[in-house]
């Protein structure tokens, strides 16, 4: 019999949703069965799967209350005090509360009074198209990790709006370590002189020197933004260098390691925050989604309590317990292993796509992402590699024991993918195990 107990008790927030459920679907039975029965479907596939894409996560029941709030009915454009339409007592003091939570998350005491916190881009890429547009005159030279080695589109790829309307220059990792050179960026930033350095990625296994690559930006006279979308959580948590106070910008997403609703966040030093403003609205956003701005106040007010640091360093472990089983198991691990939520393999020496790879695993109920790995051969859309994360899976309550476990089962998935037999065992030991972790 599998039980929570076996593999450990949830480490992150658990509450009761039954009550919740039956209230917020009782008026979607009687107005729409369609789409309550597709509800319900993405309800049970979450349930009895494993969940392993490093951006995704579950938000807890609080979240999901305040996304489903009647603050969805109103239409809030501009900031706090300065509104284009009337009755917005509440929605600014939502919003009020939601910018100093999100500052209480990586300053203490007075470092806030110098800080600001823009809480209404609607995306991880919308506060990074903002912070460009408001500190970056169009057709300034940017520096960012290239998307092949981790980096974000976002951050000047080509096809993005950071690569269109600015002159995009990219850094790579390593190709002997698979780790961020520093030498080599300073080098890179010395030629290009970029306004505008990004760090942070997408699909870097290891932990991000911030102050580091501050020192290249002050040196070339660049603005360093910090994109931590993926390890804001891990941040607040104590299980990630800090990009704080030294760096003037930083942008992150609430949806991937701190469990709050989709969107995104930009704090920065007040000398920049009125432009960054104008740009989020009115240039390149209408009003702000309020039921989001308090969903992302309660996931704020979730990662301050102190168990959240105890998720966060679980997630690491977890991450590291999966990446070294994976490794007993011959797969090759980019950069040889990981800091973070997420590790990369590269699946070239088992003669594999990430396409095929994903598509297997999808077959036994588990669910990651292909992707490219540092100068893969491959193109993006059938690339040799698979991203995994661990961020879901701990706020389910499964610790180490379970991560060897799900290692056992993705090799064994990935090694004898054309074994329909072993495929349908597979997929019912995976249904039992997640069913005894439920999300919350």
């Amino acid at each position: 019999m599998i039980s929570a107990a076996t593999f450990g008790e949830p480490v992150g927030p658990r509450d009761a949703r039954a009550a919740l459920h039956e209230v917020s679907a009782d008026p979607l039975v009687r107005t729409d069965p369609e789409v309550e029965r597709l509800l319900i479907a993405e309800e049970e596939r979450q349930r009895d799967g494993l969940e392993l894409i490093p951006s995704e996560n579950y938000a807890s029941p609080a979240v999901r209350a305040a996304l489903s709030s009647v603050l969805t009915n109103k239409y809030s454009e501009g900031y706090s005090g300065q509104r284009y339409y009337g009755g917005q007592e509440v929605i600014d003091a939502v919003e009020d509360l939601a910018c100093a939570r999100a500052l209480r998350l990586f300053l203490r005491g007075k470092e806030c009074l110098e800080w600001d916190a823009n809480v209404q881009p609607y995306s991880g890429t919308s506060a990074n198209i903002a912070v460009l547009l408001g500190l970056a005159p169009l057709g300034s030279r940017l520096l960012g990790l290239q998307l092949t080695h981790g980096g974000h589109l976002s951050h000047g790829h080509r096809v993005a709006f950071s690569g269109i309307a600015y002159e995009a220059h990219q850094y790579a990792l390593d190709p002997t370590t698979e780790h961020l050179d520093f030498d080599a960026i300073r080098a890179l930033a010395r030629r290009v002189r970029p306004a505008i350095l990004f760090s942070g990625a997408s699909a870097y296994p290891r932990a991000i020197d911030f102050r580091a690559l501050q020192s290249i930006a002050d040196e070339v006279g660049a603005l360093h933004v910090a994109d931590i979308a993926h390890v804001a959580g891990l941040i607040v948590g104590g299980a990630h260098p800090s990009p704080f106070p030294f760096t003037p910008v930083v942008t992150f997403t609430t949806h991937k390691t701190l469990r709050g609703p989709r969107g995104g966040v930009i704090v920065s030093r007040r000398e920049h925050s009125a432009a960054i403003a104008r740009a989020v609205f009115p240039g390149i956003q209408g009003g702000p989604h309020d039921h989001v701005t308090a969903a992302k106040a309660v996931c704020f007010q979730e990662a301050l309590q102190p168990e959240f640091s105890v998720y966060a360093r679980q997630v690491v472990a977890n991450a590291r317990s999966l990446a070294e089983r994976l490794a007993e198991h011959g797969f090759r691990l980019v950069t040889g292993g990981t800091d973070t939520h997420l590790l990369l393999l590269d699946l070239r020496p088992h003669g594999l796509t990430g396409t095929e790879a994903e598509a297997a695993l999808d077959l036994v109920g588990i669910t990651a992402n292909k992707n490219t790995i540092p100068d893969d051969p491959r193109p993006p859309k059938d690339p040799s590699g698979l991203r995994l994360g661990t961020p879901p899976l701990t706020t389910r309550g499964m610790r180490e024991d379970a991560m060897r476990r799900i290692a056992d089962w993705i090799a064994e998935t990935l090694l004898h993918r054309s074994d329909t037999d072993r495929l349908t065992r597979l997929r019912e030991e995976v249904r039992a195990f997640a069913r005894a972790f439920p999300p919350p």
